[in-house]
């Protein structure tokens, strides 16, 4: 196991601690006196999958090619702030927690059989009947227990080149409330795994899915079956400044340019650092959104190295000038939008370098980064960079500061 992906674990656990384990005590100082309490529960799983073929090692190739369904049980725990609290009034159906699921893809010998640990957090989309639903549910963790990409035996790339890899799942669910303290669920999902690049080959796999499920309240604090609906807080609208900092290990490929064309890549020998640092003013727009622009400041070890290889240097033995310092660093501007919720936050980004030099840096960027607010308006940030919506770029993976945000 890598040290970055050894960090993502750590950083997944921490986060999971905290915010199952510890929210009694962060969000006991509300302005209005609330309750520590909450409704606590436990549920269980089963999630056929369709391995979706989107590169050639499913399509082609070896044994990856005969790999056609996933199937996943999970085991999850999950809390809900009680109605009297003030997160209990602001998101009355939000519930989060943290699930452990174990995956078959019918072929040990080509992927594995990996194990996920995850946190996740679901929200009423509407309401249906007095009994029905319909919700979403979004999934973060990590997975180990892959099988690695290994040129001896594997007639292409392989999709993964870690055996630790970051996991995302969003799935839309029917909510079937079939007594007082049992809930049955069934819906469709779709999930992702890769490493962010800190290992290659780093295609990933995604999976596309239903799920069915139920699950058990572990009982209902005294009083509260009775408490009356409560009206939603008013919530302050304004600006607020988030500043975050990260950093993050990537490897790298090294493209061969003929008449200025991209002709072939080699894998480049070891690890590149990556740090970065977003200062983005915010405005609320409601108890569930805030927008706002980001100045996006990057320095990536590898960037530009094509343009900088030391002629008739090839293989394990590949070798590089090192760069200018301009052609390591970018700066750029996105827009953000911003999904508030209980504990979390997800921050979606659109933007463009404007201070860059070379291919590598000049380029129309994507960010999505989970914001877990573990002590007031401080947050564990660990988000993912992708280029023209579809080429991995890097981890980021840090830490960050909400100025001015009421929560």
């Amino acid at each position: 196991m890598n040290r970055m992906m050894n960090n993502i674990w750590q950083a997944c656990i921490a986060v999971i601690f905290l915010s199952c384990f510890g929210h009694a005590d962060i969000y006991a100082s509300s302005a209005d006196s609330c309750s520590t309490r909450a409704t606590h529960s436990l549920g269980i799983e089963l999630r056929p999958a369709w391995v979706v073929p989107t590169n050639d090692y499913f399509r082609k190739y070896g044994p990856g090619e005969n790999i056609k369904a996933a199937l996943s049980p999970h085991i999850k725990y999950g809390f809900q702030f009680a109605p009297d609290t003030h997160y209990g009034r602001l998101y009355p159906h939000a519930r989060q927690g943290a699930g452990l699921s174990y995956t078959q893809f019918f072929n040990k010998t080509s992927l594995g059989h990996p194990v996920t640990l995850y946190i996740f957090q679901s929200n009423r989309l509407a309401h249906l009947s007095d009994r029905l639903s319909l919700d979403y549910e979004w999934n973060f963790g990590v997975s180990s227990g892959w099988k690695k990409f290994n040129v001896e035996w594997n007639m292409a790339d392989g999709p993964v080149g870690s055996k630790v890899n970051a996991y995302l799942n969003l799935g839309i669910i029917l909510n079937y409330r079939l007594s007082p303290q049992c809930t049955l669920t069934a819906g469709v999902e779709g999930s992702h795994y890769s490493n962010g690049n800190t290992h290659l080959p780093n295609s990933g796999i995604n999976t596309l899915g239903a799920r069915i499920g139920v699950s058990y309240l572990l009982g209902i604090p005294s009083g509260q079956q009775d408490l009356p609906p409560l009206p939603i807080p008013e919530v302050e609208k304004g600006f607020s400044y988030d500043l975050t900092v990260y950093g993050a290990t990537r490897q790298r490929t090294c493209t061969t340019y003929i008449e200025g064309e991209p002709s072939e890549e080699e894998y480049v020998p070891g690890s590149f650092g990556v740090a970065g640092l977003n200062f983005a003013p915010m405005y609320t727009l409601s108890r569930y959104w805030r927008v706002g622009l980001s100045a996006d400041f990057q320095y990536d070890e590898s960037a530009n190295i094509s343009q900088h290889r030391v002629d008739g240097s090839y293989g394990d033995d590949i070798k590089f000038y090192r760069q200018p310092f301009k052609e390591r660093f970018s700066a750029g501007l996105s827009v953000r939008a911003e999904l508030t919720m209980p504990i979390f936050s997800i921050n979606f980004g659109i933007g463009r370098n404007v201070i860059a030099t070379g291919r590598d840096t000049s380029i129309f960027y994507q960010t999505l980064s989970l914001k877990a607010y573990v002590i007031k308006n401080a947050y564990i940030n660990i988000g993912y960079q992708l280029r023209d919506f579809h080429l991995p770029n890097n981890l980021m993976l840090g830490v960050g500061y909400s100025f001015g945000l009421k929560r």
